[in-house]
């Protein structure tokens, strides 16, 4: 083939006019020491508080430790290819998580990646947001006064949470606690019918921190089996990934939370569990060198989850008028977190402080549990530090008496023992204690609705109970929500309106129909 001098310098002389040259800098270092999943870096001195950093291999880092020669990073993932030496970049940004509706109804690792084998999420660069992120301020939140039922008797009636609220779930391993969130989540489906696009609908995000993966793909499938999995996240830090995935798991849960709550919809996030955080972060600290105060445990331990707890809110209405982050006001951010005891004690360091952040606490006794008293809720130090503002003011009205009948029947049963010579008024007492025990009890995976509740607690405290066996109440009971759906079913969409008042006109139908259907009632 013969070339052509003209054209050969026709084409170049193009190729030189379109030439467009660009420089780039980029930040590096280099690895000093690496080890248990933490790297020390030299070179890096414009980094930022817990910005991303990339290593070898597409290993990703985080900086928390900025001294004066050097800086102390946490590996985010498989650590093994780093190697002293290696060259390192820095990203120029804060570690981010994505958000959105692409990640309901998925199981996410702590960085938001998928780990479900569903393909990739549907969320762009747009939808990143910073896993640290300042909690609403005292104008921009509004006071918790919308109850956020669970199902749970003993809960919607005695320790009522509302929307916005922080209550702490807590008691010793193996006592339901886990259970009892499941069951708080799987309730949601009746604010929107478990349809994610309705706007009414409780959207959820369980944060699974050091547990067996058997145990987050049991949580998985009972979601999925009763309907609640579409519109819920899992955001899942096994105990077999890096203790820094399981300390920066919360954050990233709350963030993808909070991008829901600031366009104005109602999320329930709970994490499952704080303590097993808390050990994680000691390990990471430790490994950098960071002084260890009690019980091993870094100082700002106690400001690892305030200011994790601290954005749970219930935002006003004009929140988004008053900060322009909020595209929406009326939005709420409500969080359930979990702490593990030793022997049931409350008084150790990472359950006081969690207590101390919180809106009160539901402790989980593991004698009661062992006694069949499931959910085995000890009313005597659980508490709700909103109370009746956030209760339906039926359930309010109902269940008013229940937490005095019930302490005064534990410390009656406690001083029985001793005697058998009991007046009339304390074989009264217990009796209706026994049978308000049974008909608190709940079985697993279903929780109730509001009518629901109302009803039974009402059989208990009016006295239509009192002639029943203790081991009847539950065949009573069931027979009786089936009796009211089929014949009262106004009566029942009466009391599962949240605005219905009790009044002596509403308490004297739902009597009448509890005294027809008890006494048709055989067991």
């Amino acid at each position: 083939m013969e070339l052509k001098p003209s054209e050969v310098t026709s084409v170049l002389k193009k190729e030189i006019m379109d030439f467009q040259g660009s420089a780039s800098s980029e930040k590096v270092g280099q690895v000093l020491a690496v080890g248990d999943g933490v790297a020390r870096v030299y070179g890096l001195d414009d980094c930022m508080m817990s910005e991303l950093i990339e290593f070898r291999g597409g290993v990703m880092g985080m900086a928390l430790n900025l001294e004066e020669d050097n800086v102390g990073c946490v590996l985010l993932g498989d650590a093994a290819s780093v190697r002293e030496g290696d060259t390192v970049k820095s990203t120029g940004r804060v570690i981010s998580v994505p958000t959105g509706d692409g990640l309901l109804g998925r199981v996410v690792d702590s960085l938001g990646k998928p780990m479900d084998g569903k393909g990739a999420l549907a969320a762009s660069d747009e939808d990143l947001r910073p896993i640290e992120q300042p909690a609403p301020s005292v104008v921009e939140r509004a006071p918790v006064c919308e109850p956020l039922m669970t199902g749970i008797k003993a809960i919607d009636a005695m320790i009522p949470i509302g929307r916005g609220q922080r209550e702490l779930i807590i008691g010793d391993r193996q006592t339901g606690k886990t259970a009892l969130l499941i069951d708080a989540i799987i309730n949601q489906q009746r604010t929107g019918g478990g349809d994610p696009n309705n706007p009414e609908q409780v959207l959820c995000v369980y944060v699974a921190i050091g547990q067996k993966q058997s145990t987050v793909v049991e949580v998985q499938q009972k979601l999925d089996e009763n309907g609640a999995l579409p519109y819920t996240i899992i955001v899942n830090a096994a105990a077999s990934e890096e203790a820094s995935m399981q300390f920066l798991a919360p954050y990233a849960g709350t963030a993808m939370a909070e991008r829901f709550r600031d366009e104005g919809r109602h999320v329930l996030v709970v994490y499952d569990d704080l303590t097993k955080q808390a050990y994680a972060y000691r390990q990471v600290m430790l490994l950098l060198r960071r002084p260890p105060g009690r019980e091993a445990y870094p100082g700002d331990v106690f400001n690892l989850h305030s200011r994790l707890l601290e954005r749970s809110a219930k935002l006003a209405d004009n929140a988004h008028e008053l900060n322009p982050a909020y595209s929406k006001g009326g939005g709420s951010l409500t969080s359930l977190p979990v702490v593990e005891t030793q022997e049931g004690d409350v008084s150790a360091y990472i359950p006081t402080n969690v207590i101390s952040i919180t809106d009160g606490q539901i402790f989980l006794e593991g004698d009661l549990f062992y006694a069949g008293v499931r959910p085995a809720v000890n009313v005597g130090i659980s508490v709700s530090r909103v109370g009746g503002a956030a209760q339906t003011p039926a359930m309010k009205k109902v269940a008013g008496g229940l937490r005095i009948n019930l302490a005064q029947f534990r410390e009656l049963e406690a001083f029985s023992q001793f005697g058998s010579d009991l007046d009339a008024a304390t074989q009264q007492t217990l009796n209706r204690g026994a049978r308000l025990v049974e008909i608190l009890k709940q079985g697993q995976y279903s929780p109730l609705p509001n009518a629901e509740q109302i009803v039974s607690i009402f059989a208990g405290t009016s006295g239509i109970l009192d002639e029943l066996e203790p081991d009847q109440v539950k065949e009573f009971e069931s027979g009786l929500h089936e009796h009211m759906r089929s014949n009262h079913g106004d009566l029942m969409e009466k009391l599962d309106n949240w605005e219905t008042k009790w009044d002596e006109g509403l308490e004297s139908s739902v009597q009448a129909a509890c005294e027809t259907y008890r006494e048709g009632f055989s067991a």
